[in-house]
């Protein structure tokens, strides 16, 4: 399935149905007067967040959603059935804007498995000609035509929600990390980007308490200004608690070794003052291609106060499980913050 984070839709309530105009007409009873019923209410529009989908793909190739019109009154005083309501399922972290004629305005902002709201009302039914009789008027001949519907035009953006969130330059070796301590499969190449799309990975503890950790792709330097691919992916490290920002030993100056961290920091603090205070865990990757020496200069020029730093082989497994358990720790200490 393919990631897709962003789509422009329509969604229409139902249309409420016509009041109806009809007389009583029985044998001996001459005079039975109006007995229209009234037209059912159209149908309204849902959006629920449903966590058995990752992403907005499907509004890719379905553009215009419709709720059901009511159905006209009949004589006899019968109302029209109502419209079937109409729920819209997306992704939790979906936030759903309304296009504007020359500006958009937020609706909602669905995070929460099961969270629902209702955007658009369908029209009341219009009243049967029973309700307009009177003194003066004892057989209306008119009836009340049903409400229109609503239709809208939605711009729907999903930020992916996770715990922790893997970042890095390409090739640091963040999708190598995420499937060997989870199960998610992610592609995996020595070419840039091959990371193309946000993956989730789950980790479970002991205690069965899960941990979602997503693996950004394409950032690089620019990125807040759209180099890479990094100003689409951006917007997905906002949802997290925290990040593990992940460096190849390969990029490493060893005297000035924060100088690769830093490049990515300029970069969250540019697209967003909030992204630049997040609190990290920094990774140095790939130690099986430096040799001692290398690794004592780096930690040597390690500036004092640097955030806890791990040194890991995620091809084989140096490292990684105080790595996992530092994660645990930082999502522990935001669960008591919460």
């Amino acid at each position: 399935m393919r990631f897709v984070d962003e789509a422009v839709i329509i969604v229409r309530s139902g249309k409420g149905g016509d009041g109806c105009v009809s007389f009583r007409r029985e044998k001996y009873i001459p005079r039975g007067g109006p007995d229209g019923g009234d037209g059912g209410k159209g149908g309204d529009v849902y959006f629920q967040a449903d966590d058995k989908l990752l992403t907005l793909y499907d509004f890719r190739h379905k553009r215009v959603y419709e709720a059901g019109n009511g159905r006209p009154g009949m004589g006899k005083q019968r109302f029209g059935r109502g419209g079937d309501d109409l729920v819209v399922r997306v992704p939790p972290g979906t936030m759903i804007h309304e296009l504007l004629e020359n500006d958009e305005r937020l609706l909602a902002d669905l995070v929460n498995d099961g969270q629902q709201i209702l955007l658009a009302r369908g029209g009341m039914g219009g009243k049967g000609n029973s309700h307009f009789k009177s003194s003066t008027m004892r057989a209306p001949r008119f009836a009340q035509p049903g409400q229109e519907g609503h239709e809208l035009k939605l711009r729907l953006e999903l930020k992916v929600i996770a715990d922790a969130g893997l970042l890095g330059l390409p090739n640091a070796g963040k999708s190598t990390l995420i499937s060997r301590i989870s199960a998610a499969k992610p592609k995996i190449g020595s070419y840039p980007f091959t990371t193309l799309t946000p993956n989730l990975g789950v980790l479970e503890d002991d205690q069965g308490a899960r941990m979602v950790i997503a693996d950004i792709p394409g950032l690089i330097e620019g990125a807040h200004e759209g180099q890479g691919l990094g100003h689409r992916f951006l917007k997905h490290v906002e949802r997290t608690r925290f990040l593990v920002h992940i460096l190849s030993v390969e990029e490493i100056d060893p005297d000035q070794p924060m100088d690769g961290f830093e490049l990515l920091n300029r970069e969250l603090l540019r697209y967003s003052p909030e992204l630049g205070k997040k609190e990290q865990i920094l990774v140095i990757n790939k130690i099986d291609l430096a040799d001692k020496e290398q690794l004592d200069r780096i930690k040597k020029n390690l500036p004092e106060g640097t955030s806890e730093t791990h040194y890991i082989s995620a091809l084989n497994g140096t490292g990684v499980q105080g790595l996992v358990q530092s994660i645990w720790n930082k999502y522990y200490q935001f669960l008591l913050r919460e």
